[in-house]
């Protein structure tokens, strides 16, 4: 069946300028992180990317080593866009990423120009396009000179292979640093992309978030759910089919004491005074300020991305309910 999508799908998201740049992102993104890999059924992440589209979600965020294995959720999504999504090319922004290991020897990783541009080619070959709208380094590199890495986007932009460049994970002052670099070589660096949360608040410890707006740079929130504790998932206990129960690798049983689960529950029943879900209320959360542009959110079904994007036209916070969730979680 050929894949028609909906003519309506712009008429109910928000789109949020990336800082001081011309590019938009939708309020809700769609990550590849979890659930685009070789464990997952095609047919499920077919599903997953026409519903996100079909409800004006344009943005699909990917990184080289997202699976398992490693490079297959870019494999997965260039196939789904070859089966569906090539006549919507334009409509789409994709997103990926290097810095994290890749492949094994001493240029699989970090921050090399010969990491960066070799795995940016190899993501090109698994995805099926000519370039990427946004490419991010994923991690700070304590031992590559910065102006290698920057360099490395630079050239990447100015050979076709990316409109934008990202960075991932960085902190506030690292972050002025390579912002100097990347405007000296008049490259367009646009957004960042950190873990943010109600739970997770490094980004204004660290003082990315203050930078960011200081310097008009967008930011991307990923986990804005805490890997799912942000959710009615673990209200009573550990669920079989759970993310803790069945993967383990990045939300551990050990994280839920009491002490976190009678926050949980806490927040939960704010929630519901607000008239939303736990979940709708932490993604609110992350975008309350405007200082966020977009959330990425993770998905196993169609079903969790229409309950996801409910929080369009609904971030508004007042001080006491602010104030009542800091209480709660600090």
């Amino acid at each position: 069946m050929v894949y028609t999508a909906n003519d309506a799908r712009y008429d109910t998201m928000q789109y949020n300028r990336c800082g001081a740049s011309g590019l938009k992102l939708p309020m809700v993104s769609l990550g590849f992180w979890h659930n685009f890999g070789d464990t997952g059924r095609y047919d499920n992440m077919k599903a997953m990317c026409r519903t996100a589209f079909d409800n004006g979600i344009t943005h699909f965020d990917l990184a080289n080593n997202y699976g398992p294995a490693y490079g297959s959720a870019e494999h997965n999504l260039g196939q789904i866009l070859k089966d569906d999504f090539s006549t919507y090319r334009d409509e789409l922004i994709i997103s990926t990423k290097a810095g994290y290991d890749m492949w094994p020897g001493p240029y699989g990783d970090w921050g090399s120009r010969k990491y960066l541009i070799a795995s940016l080619d190899a993501s090109l070959k698994r995805l099926g396009l000519d370039y990427v709208d946004i490419f991010y380094h994923h991690r700070m590199d304590p031992e590559t000179p910065l102006e290698e890495t920057m360099g490395a986007l630079n050239a990447i932009v100015k050979s076709g292979k990316a409109l934008y460049v990202g960075l991932s994970n960085y902190d506030g002052p690292t972050l002025r640093k390579a912002c100097k670099i990347l405007n000296d070589l008049k490259c367009p660096f646009v957004i960042n992309q950190n873990r943010y949360s109600i739970l997770d608040r490094t980004i204004e410890e660290n003082g990315l978030k203050d930078t960011a707006r200081e310097l008009k740079k967008g930011i991307i929130a990923f986990s804005p759910l805490a890997q799912g504790m942000l959710t009615n998932r673990y209200l009573n206990g550990i669920p079989a089919d759970s993310r803790i129960a069945t993967d383990g690798r990045f939300l551990k049983e050990s994280a839920l004491t009491s002490e976190r689960i009678a926050q949980i529950r806490a927040l939960n029943d704010l929630a519901a005074e607000r008239g939303q879900t736990l979940a709708e209320m932490a993604l609110s959360w992350v975008l309350k300020d405007g200082d966020v542009t977009s959330v990425l959110i993770g998905a196993s079904r169609p079903e969790q991305i229409l309950d996801n994007i409910a929080i369009v036209g609904h971030t508004f916070f007042t001080e006491e309910e602010l104030t009542a969730i800091d209480n709660i979680v600090m």
